[in-house]
């Protein structure tokens, strides 16, 4: 998955919400910062977030010498499945020279951008524009309570994070030899779609940036695996869209993409086909009397239609379908570009709805259509 604090609006009730790594890096810059002017560390330190709150962070470790400190704080995602969970998120800051301002630097585990399409241009640390926001407040507001340097330069470690950023779409992105520092709000809400959706967006927005005219959306790792090799993509071409297909199309009106497909297997795009746009089984499941109306339009046998409103998975209608010769994954694929097509018409592109099966095999396809 991509490198994502959970964050905004969305997430499970009744789980504990956990800090954002740019929660995590401006507690460590204030820290250090005071302890550069002070000589101590503030142990908690507390910082204001976007939404007012004003979290204590206690400080896992510290250090200081001739003209540097440095302060760690270990991140708490709460109950959410972070990849960033547990990582030691580290500030040290120095001053800068005069006139610099606020500098930024990426330390050993924190990306620096290298393809266009981000919000943050080539070259620069991999520290989102929220938390640079946030660094600069609290820094302005421990400078106005303790003195010290205006030109300072923050620089952000995180343990591991090199490491860490392999099981992210961080590489994917153009964020090469780390993680990034993110946050919109500095709290993660466990299992929240936002975050999601946003990677979403920023794989778009570099797709587009670096020229490609072809991306392919998919909902898992077996459909993208197989879309990319049949069309022969580059790593930067591939959205992983998960159950939001509707977030993927909304954004993609915004941003269009001469040609988009949608790669999918066989449940997920009846459901698709039904008009769900969220694929989450929590938002809807496969509706079998309405598959079985499909069987029946393709000329199925009463005991197969009967069959199919009492099946136990898609998978099992599926099978059935193909052993009486039935073309029903071809039908899910048209009703699914149906759906999608209505989202993004009149946007200029071609779309394409991909169906394969769980060893990667295709199913159908729609070919690309004018939409």
């Amino acid at each position: 998955m991509a490198d994502r604090d959970t964050e905004a609006e969305g997430g499970t009730p009744d789980l504990r919400r956990g800090w954002t790594t740019g929660s995590c890096a401006t507690a460590a810059a204030r820290a250090a910062f005071e302890a550069l002017v002070s000589g101590r560390f503030s142990d908690p330190v507390t910082v204001t977030l976007p939404g007012g709150q004003t979290p204590a962070f206690a400080l896992a470790t510290t250090a200081i010498g001739n003209g540097w400190a440095r302060a760690g704080i270990v991140k708490d995602a709460g109950d959410d499945p972070d990849v960033t969970h547990g990582a030691l998120v580290l500030a040290t800051v120095r001053p800068a020279a005069t006139g610099a301002g606020l500098v930024f630097r990426a330390g050993p585990g924190v990306g620096t951008v290298t393809r266009p399409g981000l919000p943050l241009a080539v070259g620069e640390p991999a520290i989102n524009p929220v938390p640079r926001a946030m660094i600069a407040r609290t820094l302005d507001e421990a400078r106005a309570a303790i003195g010290g340097p205006e030109d300072i330069e923050v620089e952000i470690s995180i343990d591991n994070g090199e490491k860490l950023a392999e099981r992210t779409l961080n590489g994917r992105l153009g964020i090469v030899g780390g993680l990034s520092i993110l946050g919109t709000t500095g709290i993660v809400i466990p299992f929240s779609c936002a975050a999601w959706i946003a990677s979403i967006q920023r794989g778009v927005d570099v797709a587009r940036a670096c020229g490609f005219t072809h991306v392919a959306a998919s909902t898992g790792h077996t459909s993208e695996t197989a879309v990319k090799a049949l069309h022969g993509l580059d790593d930067i071409q591939l959205i992983d869209m998960g159950d939001f297909v509707g977030g993927t199309l909304k954004y993609l009106r915004k941003a269009p993409v001469p040609r988009v497909t949608l790669a999918l297997g066989f449940a997920k795009a009846v459901k698709l086909g039904q008009g769900l746009l969220d694929l989450h089984s929590k938002r809807g499941s496969v509706d079998l009397e309405a598959l079985s109306a499909i069987v029946a339009d393709l000329g199925g046998t009463r005991d197969l239609v009967e069959a199919v409103k009492d099946a136990n998975t898609a998978l099992e209608v599926l099978d059935r379908c193909r052993a009486a010769g039935l073309p029903v994954a071809e039908a899910v694929a048209e009703r699914g570009l149906a759906t999608a097509a209505a989202v993004i018409a009149g946007r200029g592109m071609a779309l394409e709805v991909v169906l394969f099966d769980r060893s990667g095999r295709r199913l159908a396809s729609t070919g690309f259509r004018d939409v």
